[in-house]
C-alpha cells in the first residue's frame, strides 16, 4: 500500500484544531473518582515461566467498577533493586498472553507490567483472561463498537479506566519506583498509553507507536481497515446514528488526551499506516502538552515505506536509548 495519508511536509505542519467535547474534563475526572481505590492490588502470584533470567507475577487488580483486571509483572531475577516501572499496553484484540511473550523492558532492567485487555483477547496472540461484564450495551461485536452510542457505556471507557488504574497497581507493587513510570503501546496499545499520559500528570515517560484513537473523525474517512472499519461498518447499517457515534468517540479522542499531557513522549509511525493513519499521531504529537503549560520534551519517527508495523525492532531499540536518557533527568 503507497503513502495514502497527507506527504511528509504536511504531516509535518498538522494540527487540526480540537475538537472535544466541553464537559471532557469532568467526565474523566467523575470516572477515575469513581474508580479510585485506597488498595489497587487483589493478588499477586508467583508463576514459573521456565524463564531463570527474570521472575514473573500473575497480577490481578481493581479497574473500571472495582472489577478485577489481569495482568504480567516481569522484573530481572533475584533484582531487589528499586526499579523504573513500564506499564504496557497490548493492541487491538490481543489479551495478555503468556508471561514469557514480552521480554524487551524486563531485559532491559525495568518493572514491566503488562495489562490485559478486558472483553478482548479473542482476535491474536495467546488470549486474555480479563472478561468485560459491562459489555451489554446496544453495539457491533467488536470492542471499537460497544456501547458506541453513549459515552458512558463505550468500551474505551472502561478500558482506559483500566490502564489509569494499572498505573497505581504498579506503584504498588514491591520493587517499583514510583516516580519513574513510564506508558508503552503500540495500536490500541499506543492510544491507550496516550490517553493514560493526560490523565495521569505525573508519569515519567509516554512511548506512543502507530496510535489507534488519534484522529478518529479523519481516520474514519480515510480508511475502512482494523477497528475503524468496524465503527464503519457498523454505521452503515445504523444509518443516523452518526452524531450519536462521533460524541461518544470525543471522548476517547487520543488528541484530546494529548493536550493534556505532562510528561516527554516519543512516538513513532508508519506513513503507510492503513490502520491507525500516521496523521492522528503528528496531531496529537504537535498539540501534545499544550494545556498543561509545561512543554514537555516530544518527538516522532516516520517510517516512510513502513505500515502499521512502523519501524519494529529498529523503533525499540530507538525507545529504549530515548528512555535511557528521559529517565536519567528523574534521577535514574
Amino acid at each position: 500500500m503507497p503513502a495514502f495519508d497527507l506527504p511528509l511536509d504536511e504531516l509535518q505542519r498538522h494540527r487540526p484544531e480540537p475538537d472535544e467535547p466541553a464537559d471532557f474534563d469532568a467526565f474523566w475526572q467523575a470516572t477515575l473518582t469513581s474508580a479510585a481505590q485506597p488498595e489497587p492490588l487483589v493478588r499477586v502470584r508467583p508463576v514459573d515461566s521456565g524463564l531463570r533470567l527474570v521472575e514473573s507475577w500473575d497480577i490481578t487488580f481493581r479497574g473500571f467498577a472495582g472489577d478485577p483486571v489481569r495482568a504480567w509483572y516481569t522484573r530481572p531475577a533475584d533484582d531487589g533493586e528499586l526499579l523504573p516501572g513500564v506499564i504496557e499496553f497490548a493492541g487491538y484484540g490481543r489479551g495478555r498472553g503468556l508471561p514469557h511473550e514480552r521480554l524487551t523492558w524486563a531485559n532491559a532492567g525495568y518493572a514491566h507490567l503488562l495489562m490485559d485487555n478486558r472483553g478482548q483477547g479473542d482476535q491474536y496472540g495467546s488470549g486474555g483472561a480479563t472478561p468485560d461484564p459491562h459489555a451489554v450495551a446496544p453495539g457491533g461485536p467488536g470492542p471499537a463498537v460497544r456501547g458506541l452510542l453513549d459515552p458512558h457505556d463505550y468500551h474505551y471507557r472502561r478500558l482506559i479506566t483500566d490502564a489509569v488504574c494499572a498505573v497505581a497497581a504498579l506503584r504498588a507493587l514491591p520493587g517499583v519506583d514510583r516516580d519513574r513510570i513510564v506508558a508503552v503501546g503500540n495500536s490500541q496499545g499506543g492510544g491507550v498509553a496516550l490517553a493514560v499520559a493526560g490523565l495521569v500528570p505525573d508519569l515519567a515517560a509516554a512511548l506512543v507507536t502507530a496510535p489507534l484513537l488519534c484522529g478518529i473523525r479523519r481516520a474514519l474517512d480515510l480508511t475502512d481497515a482494523g477497528p475503524y472499519g468496524e465503527i464503519a461498518a457498523y454505521l452503515a447499517v445504523h444509518r443516523g446514528a452518526e452524531d450519536a457515534a462521533y460524541r461518544t468517540l470525543g471522548y476517547v479522542e487520543g488528541i484530546s488526551f494529548a493536550r493534556r499531557a505532562h510528561a516527554p513522549a516519543h512516538f513513532g509511525v508508519g506513513l503507510r499506516d492503513t490502520v491507525c493513519p500516521p496523521s492522528g499521531a503528528y496531531a496529537a504529537c504537535h498539540r501534545y502538552g499544550e494545556l498543561t503549560g509545561a512543554d514537555p520534551v516530544r518527538e516522532i519517527h516516520a517510517y516512510p515505506f513502513n505500515g502499521h508495523e512502523h519501524g519494529d525492532a529498529v523503533h525499540v531499540r530507538r525507545q529504549m536509548t530515548w528512555l535511557r536518557g528521559v529517565l536519567r533527568s528523574v534521577g535514574a
